[in-house]
């Protein structure tokens, strides 16, 4: 079984033993969280797709570890101006385990 939810903005392909690094979210390392906007779900040929979610369906994650990822340099630069901007970027994101998937 298999499910498609939304969180920060981005879509994940889950299934029950997956571990997904999602953005950020305001949970301890070892909580329980729960996401409840399920776009589709599915079990072999059979797939319920929602409208814009699937009703009385849950997706039960274990929160992992709490992290930033790799750094993203910007940089701005026009030549024969004097002009150099140079930034770097770390996002923060949450690494969570899926641990079952609930469909009514």
């Amino acid at each position: 079984m298999y499910a498609v939810i939304a969180t920060g903005g981005k879509q994940y392909r889950v299934s029950e033993g997956t571990v997904v690094r999602v953005e950020k979210l305001d949970a301890d390392a070892g909580a329980t969280v729960e996401f409840n906007q399920v776009l589709l779900i599915g079990k072999g040929v059979d797939v319920a797709i929602g409208s814009p979610y699937v009703t009385e369906t849950l997706v039960t994650a274990t929160v992992q570890a709490h992290g930033k990822a790799d750094k993203v340099s910007i940089v701005k630069f026009r030549r024969r101006k004097h002009y150099l901007r140079q930034k770097g970027h770390r996002q923060p994101y949450t690494e969570v385990k899926v641990t079952g998937i609930t469909a009514a």
